[in-house]
């Protein structure tokens, strides 16, 4: 774009061939760039609203976007047996301790409530085991029971101190997660730009770990839009992000807090900024406790920065 006196045109045409419905939903960043340089614009086909206006966007052939990275989901692996899992992270005692198993809040010392549910060839329902890393006591048999009614992806989570063994994954639908970066600042961060997350599901039907296998679910208010301070601090959280959108932590299929609708793709307890200009819901900025907060969600799902020296 030229830059010197008298160069700058009345209006400047933003060309959107044949938009997909990310290009429909960024459109509008495009404006507010302009603008906020003193340029105005002029739309040669006015976009389809795939959001809510609140949230500035952009298009993703402007000159000041650089697409830092896009991501698919991806197959998953073969997954352990439920016993394998068990024992992989407990250690059996000889002596039951003097205390009751949170799982069925029967004595340890006595049988798992769930011994008469859950069968195994290898656990026997007076079995008592320690957790290795964090020493919380129960009956092996209802930690069998607790993994079996979870998404049996080979971790395991201490009940009493929600420490994790190994790595969650959850039980997001396949998607796309785009990352942009602009050098417009957010309120609350005015030394650095922002960085832009897209996240796009698209409506499909439920597998045998979500809610309702078999049966439709669908797909409100995508793309979803995601901004971040573009320094040190949030791109660690970007980086997390990634790692969190890899393992299926991001999205669920579940009930709408909001709408009550069942069978819908809702986020799962990691929050997200959705406003980038003002904090009038509380998902906008200011917020300065908002990069920390999100980190600690992020490590109660097991995602940490000793997950990016793995990548």
């Amino acid at each position: 774009m030229p830059s010197g006196p008298g160069s700058i045109p009345t209006t400047v045409p933003v060309q959107m061939p044949k938009p997909s419905r990310v290009q429909q939903a960024l459109a509008g960043m495009t404006s507010v760039l302009m603008s906020a340089i003193g340029l105005p614009v002029c739309l040669s086909r006015a976009p389809q609203p795939a959001s809510p206006p609140a949230s500035c966007l952009a298009s993703k052939s402007h000159s000041s976007v650089k697409r830092l990275r896009k991501m698919s989901m991806k197959g998953g692996t073969p997954k352990p047996e439920p016993e394998q899992v068990i024992r992989k992270y407990t250690e059996e005692l000889k002596t039951a301790p003097d205390e009751d198993c949170i799982i069925c809040m029967e004595k340890l010392s006595v049988a798992s409530g769930y011994s008469d549910v859950t069968n195994s060839m290898t656990i026997g329902p007076g079995a008592v085991g320690r957790l290795t890393k964090c020493s919380h006591a129960f009956h092996l048999l209802c930690l069998l029971a607790m993994y079996c009614n979870g998404n049996k992806d080979g971790s395991l989570q201490c009940p009493s101190c929600k420490t994790i063994y190994g790595e969650k994954t959850g039980t997001q639908p396949r998607g796309k997660m785009e990352v942009f970066s602009y050098p417009v600042s957010l309120p609350g961060h005015e030394d650095c730009g922002t960085i832009l997350i897209v996240y796009n599901i698209p409506p499909g039907v439920q597998g045998p770990e979500h809610p309702n296998p078999g049966k439709p679910f669908t797909a409100r208010g995508f793309p979803r839009q995601c901004y971040l301070p573009d320094n040190a601090q949030g791109r660690k959280v970007l980086e997390l992000l990634k790692v969190a959108w890899k393992r299926r932590l991001i999205f669920t299929v579940g009930t709408s807090s909001t709408t009550g609708e069942t069978d819908t793709v809702v986020w799962n307890e990691i929050h997200h900024k959705t406003e980038m200009d003002r904090n009038v819901t509380g998902h906008g900025y200011p917020d300065p406790n908002y990069l920390q907060n999100v980190l600690a969600e992020l490590a109660a799902q097991g995602v940490t920065e000793d997950c990016l020296g793995q990548q």
